[in-house]
C-alpha cells in the first residue's frame, strides 16, 4: 500500500492549505455518479496511478463470459458508473436507483436479494507503451473477488479474501498498448461469514453489507527492479529528545528472469545515502540503512512530533530510487514522524500512554465512517478538526480502518488514532463464545495474518498511529496473537500492541490495561465521579450515556412528522434511528430520565430543548471526571473513549455531532469540558476544581463559585485568590461547596468563574443541580448501565422566567473563510440567567450552516451580562446567502438577527 500514497500525498497536502466548498457527505448523497472514463498510465518507472472509476452491474443481469467482460470494447451497456472506491450500494444511491436511506424508513425498502449474488466492477485503463512492467495493487474487496485482466483471469476468490489484505499482480505479460481492461466479479458479503467489516450495534446495516471495491485499485508502473515496504524506524532518545536514530529499510526485488545490479539510492531532507544490490533472478533481498553505515541517520535535536496541544506536528519524507544500469527502475515516498510511544501498565494495572516521556490522558471519540463507505476527504477533515475544537486528542477506529489520506490528516492534525479489529462477528467469532460470528475455519488464519500484515506495513510510518488492537470484546487466543505478533514484528511495528479493548489478556501480550465496562446506555453525571465501573479510573476504551438527540434541524432532515411524533410521545416505541439491536432499540431508559428529571415533554420542541440540557451535563461530567482524575495517588483515570465520536448515518444515539455535522448539548458540554484551563464541578464531593491541559503551570488564577434559585436570587458566594495548578492535566482544589445552604432550593444553578492575574476571565462554567440527587442501584449494574432508583429533581428549571436576550452580528471574510462576530446580552430587569443561550448560523431560508467552528456556544448569562462569540465556515457554504444568526435557550424566545453580508477582512458588517 506504500505506492498509493505517493499518489496521494500531493492531494493531501494540497487539501490542508485550503478550504473547499461543503460536503456531499453532509449534505448531497443524492449527487449523479461520475461517468467512467478510462484512466491514463504514465509510463515513468515508479507511478502509481489509481483508477478512476469502475462500472458496476449485477452478474444476474449481464449473462456474457467473464472473458468477454473483462476485455476492451465489451459494450456494459445499462451498467451503473461510480467512482474508485464504492460498495455496490454507493454506487446505486449515486444513480438515484433508491430513495435517501437516511430518511425516515426508506433503507428498509432496499431489497436485500439484489445483493446476494456476485456483482461485476470494470474499468479500462490506457498506457502508451509495454516497455515497462506493469502491477495491479490493490486492497479494500469486500468480501472476496475474482480479478481478471483483458480477458484472462489473474487472481480468484481464494487468492482475493478480506477486506484488508493486501495484493499485487503481475500483469505485465496481458497489458497492450493503448486501452486494457480490469474486472472485478465481488462475491457478496457477510460479516458473520468473512474478515470484513460489519456494522455490530451501532446503525441500521446496510442491505449490500458494503459489499464492493473501498479502496483505490492502483496501477504501478516499473523497470526490472522493483522497490517495495519502503519505512522507516525511529528511536528517539527519551527524556532528551536531543537525538534520533533513524533506520531505513525496503526490498529490492528482481523481477525479471536474469540477475540484476541496482544502485538503491535515498534521502531524508539533505541527508543522502547508496548502495548497490545484486539480486538473482527473481530475488529479493532487503536493503538497510543505519545510522552506523550513514552518520546521517543519527539525528540531533530532531523535529519531534506531538499529539496536538503538546505541540507541533513536523514529518520528514523518504524518498528511494532504484537504479539499473543508470536508469530509474523504480521509485518510493515515505512520509514519516519522529516521536516516542509507550503504554506500560500502571501500578492498578491500567495502560498508561506516554507520548516522547510525557503522559497522556487519552480523550478521545469512537469513528464511524459513512454507512456506505463513501470516501470524502472534506467531510472526514470536517470531523476532525471538529475533534480539535472538542479539546480531544485520540479517534478509536474498531475496525472499519480508513484509508491513508484519514492518517496523513491525523498526523498532520496532531490526532492521536488508535486503530484495531472490531468485535462480534467474524473477526472475534473464535474466541467470543456464544456470541455472533463464525468459528475460524483453517482458511481464516492466513487471512487475518494477511490482513495484519497489510495493516502494520500501511500504518507503521505515521506518527498518529500510536497502537494497534488486536482485539475488541474479546482478546484472540493463542495461535491467532501469535500470527498477529508475527505479521507485526516482521512489518517493525514499533509501537503497543494491546491484547483487547476490554478487561482481557492474550498470552504473549498480557493484560490489555483497558476496561470495557459501559456504560451505553442512560446513566447520571454523577455515575462518572464513581471510581468503579464505567466511573473515572483507569482506562474506558467505549463508553457514554448512550442516545443523543440532535437538534430539531437535523430531527426534521431525518424522520417523518408522524415519526417525529412518536419520537417525543412514546418511550417505548421501536426507533429505527437507533440501533437494530434489541437492547438499544428504543429509548426508554433516556426518557424516562428525562422525564424524571426535567418533567414530562410537551412538544416535540419542548423534548429536544430538555435532552440538550440534559446530553450536556452528562457529557461534560464524563470528560471533567477522567480529567480531575488523572492524576490520583490512587487508581487515576489513563484513558476515556466516548462512545461514539460520530454516526455514520443519521442517529439518535452514539455521537457527539450528528450526521449533518450540527452541533447540540453533548458536543458544547465536551468543548466545555475539556477547554485549556478549566474550572469545574465534582458531583462526588461537591469540590470546585481548576484543570491545567496545558504544558506550562498557571499561577495567579482566582476561582469565584456562586449558586442561585432558578429565579436568579443568590444564595452563596466564595471567592478564592491565589492558585496554582502544574501543567499536562494536573489540577488544584480550590473549594468545597457546603453540604447544605439556607434557603437554596431544590432545583438550583451554580456559576463557577476563574479569572487570571489580570482579571480577564479564562473559563466560565454553569450548572444545574438538585439538593436531592440522582440514586444508582450499584448492585443491579448490567454490561450496559446501571440502574437509577431516583432522579435528581431538575424540575425547578421550568419555573424560571423568559428573559430576552440581544444580539448583534458582523461578518467579515478572507480566502474563502469567513468569521462572524456576535455579541449577547442579557438584557432582563430582574435577576433571572438566560440558560443555555444557543446561537445558530443560518442562511436567509433559515437553514443551518454547517461545519461551523465556534469560539464558544450555548452560554449562561446573567442580567447585564454580556459574551462575544465568533463562528468561523467556508463562505461557500452560505450558498450565496447572506448570514443570519438564530438564538434560542431554555428561557430564551427564539429569534433570527441579520449577520450582514460578508464583507473582505478588515470592512466589518454592522447590525
Amino acid at each position: 500500500m506504500n505506492g498509493q500514497r505517493l499518489a496521494t500525498a500531493a492531494a493531501v497536502l494540497g487539501l490542508l492549505g485550503s478550504l473547499t466548498a461543503g460536503s456531499w457527505a453532509a449534505d448531497h448523497d443524492d449527487r449523479p455518479a461520475p461517468r467512467e472514463r478510462p484512466t491514463r498510465v504514465p509510463s515513468a518507472p515508479g507511478s502509481a496511478t489509481a483508477l478512476t472509476g469502475f462500472a458496476v452491474q449485477s452478474t444476474a443481469k449481464v449473462s456474457a463470459p467473464a472473458s468477454d467482460v473483462s476485455s476492451p470494447g465489451y459494450p456494459a451497456s445499462g451498467w451503473y458508473p461510480t467512482g474508485s472506491r464504492s460498495t455496490v450500494l454507493a454506487a446505486l444511491l449515486a444513480n438515484g436507483v433508491y430513495a435517501d436511506p437516511f430518511y425516515s424508513t426508506n433503507q428498509q425498502k432496499i431489497p436485500k436479494a439484489d445483493f446476494q449474488v456476485p456483482w461485476w466492477y470494470r474499468s479500462d485503463f490506457t498506457v502508451a507503451d509495454t516497455s515497462e512492467r506493469t502491477y495491479l495493487d490493490f486492497s479494500g474487496v469486500i468480501s472476496a473477488a475474482d480479478v481478471y485482466v483483458n480477458g484472462k483471469q489473474v487472481a480468484t476468490t481464494e487468492d482475493v479474501t478480506g477486506a484488508y489484505t493486501h495484493h499485487e499482480l503481475d500483469v505485465t505479460s496481458l497489458v497492450r498498448s493503448g486501452t486494457n481492461t480490469v474486472a472485478f466479479r465481488i462475491q457478496p458479503n457477510d460479516p458473520n461469514k468473512n474478515l470484513t467489516m460489519g456494522w455490530i450495534d451501532w446503525l441500521q446495516p446496510p442491505p449490500d453489507e458494503n459489499m464492493g471495491i473501498v479502496r483505490d485499485v492502483v496501477v504501478h508502473r516499473g523497470g526490472p527492479v522493483a522497490l517495495r515496504d519502503a519505512h522507516v524506524v525511529t528511536r528517539l532518545d527519551v527524556p532528551s529528545l536531543a537525538s534520533a536514530d533513524l533506520t531505513v529499510k525496503a526490498q529490492a526485488r528482481n523481477d525479471s528472469d536474469a540477475p540484476v545490479t541496482t544502485t538503491v539510492s535515498g534521502s531524508i531532507g539533505k541527508t543522502t545515502f547508496a548502495k548497490p544490490v545484486t539480486l538473482a533472478a527473481h530475488e529479493t533481498k532487503t536493503v538497510t540503512f543505519t545510522p552506523s553505515d550513514t552518520p546521517g541517520l543519527h539525528v540531533t535535536s530532531p523535529k519531534v512530533w506531538w499529539p496536538a496541544g503538546m505541540g507541533g506536528q513536523p514529518l520528514y519524507d523518504l524518498d528511494l530510487t532504484a537504479t539499473v544500469s543508470g536508469t530509474a527502475s523504480d521509485t518510493a515516498h515515505e512520509t514519516f514522524g519522529i516521536r516516542d510511544v509507550r503504554a506500560p501498565l500502571n501500578s492498578d494495572g491500567a495502560r498508561q500512554y506516554r507520548i516522547n516521556g510525557r503522559r497522556l490522558l487519552i480523550k478521545g471519540g469512537g469513528w464511524s465512517p459513512d454507512e456506505f463507505l463513501r470516501w470524502d476527504r472534506t467531510y472526514v477533515e470536517d470531523r476532525l478538526k471538529y475533534a480539535l475544537d472538542l479539546g480531544l486528542n485520540t479517534i478509536r477506529l474498531e475496525g472499519h480502518l480508513e484509508p491513508d489520506e484519514f492518517f496523513d490528516l491525523a498526523d498532520r492534525y496532531g490526532i492521536v488514532t488508535l486503530p484495531g479489529w472490531e468485535c462480534c462477528d467474524k473477526w472475534e467469532g473464535q474466541v467470543n463464545g456464544s456470541e455472533s460470528g463464525d468459528k475460524w475455519t483453517a482458511s481464516d488464519y492466513p487471512v487475518a495474518k494477511a490482513s495484519m500484515a497489510a495493516e502494520a506495513a500501511r500504518l507503521r510510518d505515521h506518527p498518529s498511529v500510536v497502537s494497534f488492537l488486536i482485539g475488541s470484546d474479546f482478546a484472540p487466543d493463542a495461535t491467532i496473537e501469535k500470527n498477529y505478533l508475527d505479521a507485526l514484528k516482521a512489518a517493525d511495528w514499533n509501537t503497543p500492541v494491546v491484547a483487547a479493548a476490554s478487561d482481557n489478556s492474550s498470552p504473549q501480550s498480557g493484560s490489555s490495561g483497558m476496561k470495557m465496562t459501559g456504560p451505553y446506555d442512560w446513566i447520571p453525571p454523577n455515575y462518572w465521579y464513581a471510581k468503579r465501573e464505567g466511573g473515572a479510573t483507569g482506562f474506558n476504551s467505549e463508553t457514554s450515556a448512550g442516545p443523543d438527540i440532535p437538534t430539531l434541524d437535523t430531527l426534521r432532515r431525518m424522520m417523518t412528522p408522524a415519526e417525529l411524533d412518536t419520537l417525543w410521545k412514546d418511550p417505548n416505541a421501536k426507533q429505527y434511528h437507533r440501533s437494530p439491536s434489541s437492547t438499544f432499540g428504543t429509548l426508554k431508559l433516556y426518557d424516562n430520565a428525562l422525564t424524571g428529571r426535567y418533567g414530562s415533554p410537551t412538544s416535540l420542541t419542548d423534548y429536544v430543548r430538555k435532552a440538550q440540557l440534559a446530553q450536556y451535563e452528562n457529557v461534560r461530567a464524563q470528560f471533567e471526571a477522567y480529567e480531575r482524575n488523572a492524576t490520583d495517588s490512587a487508581k487515576p483515570s489513563t484513558g476515556v473513549v466516548h462512545w461514539m465520536f460520530n454516526s455514520g448515518w443519521t442517529s439518535l444515539h452514539w455521537q457527539l455531532m450528528d450526521r449533518h455535522l450540527d452541533q447540540g448539548g453533548a458536543y458544547f458540554g465536551a468543548k466545555k469540558a475539556n477547554e485549556p484551563l478549566h474550572v469545574q464541578y465534582s458531583y462526588d464531593d461537591r469540590t470546585v476544581v481548576v484543570v491545567n491541559n496545558r504544558h506550562p503551570a498557571a499561577s495567579q488564577l482566582t476561582a469565584r463559585a456562586t449558586l442561585f434559585n432558578p429565579d436568579g436570587t443568590q444564595k452563596y458566594d466564595r471567592t478564592v485568590s491565589g492558585l496554582k495548578v502544574s501543567g499536562d492535566g494536573a489540577h488544584s482544589t480550590a473549594l468545597t461547596l457546603p453540604a447544605s445552604v439556607s434557603g437554596l432550593s431544590t432545583t438550583y444553578l451554580l456559576r463557577l468563574t476563574l479569572t487570571d492575574g489580570s482579571g480577564r476571565e479564562v473559563s466560565r462554567n454553569v450548572y444545574w443541580l438538585s439538593t436531592r440527587p440522582d440514586t444508582l442501584d450499584w448492585a443491579n449494574t448490567d454490561w450496559y448501565y446501571t440502574p437509577t432508583t431516583s432522579y435528581a429533581d431538575l424540575k425547578g428549571l421550568a419555573s424560571m422566567a423568559q428573559v430576552p436576550v440581544s444580539a448583534t452580528a458582523s461578518t467579515a471574510s478572507s480566502g474563502g473563510t469567513s468569521t462572524t462576530t456576535v455579541t449577547l446580552r442579557n438584557t432582563g430587569s430582574g435577576m433571572t440567567p438566560s440558560l443555555l443561550t444557543d446561537v445558530h448560523l443560518v442562511d436567509a431560508k433559515g437553514r443551518p450552516v454547517l461545519p461551523v467552528q465556534w469560539s464558544d456556544n450555548e452560554v449562561s448569562l446573567w442580567p447585564g451580562e454580556s459574551a462575544t462569540l465568533t463562528v468561523t465556515y467556508r463562505t461557500a457554504d452560505l450558498r450565496g446567502s447572506a448570514p443570519a444568526v438564530r438564538v434560542s435557550g431554555w428561557n430564551t424566545a427564539e429569534r433570527t438577527v441579520p449577520a450582514g453580508a460578508p464583507e473582505p477582512s478588515g470592512r466589518l458588517s454592522s447590525r
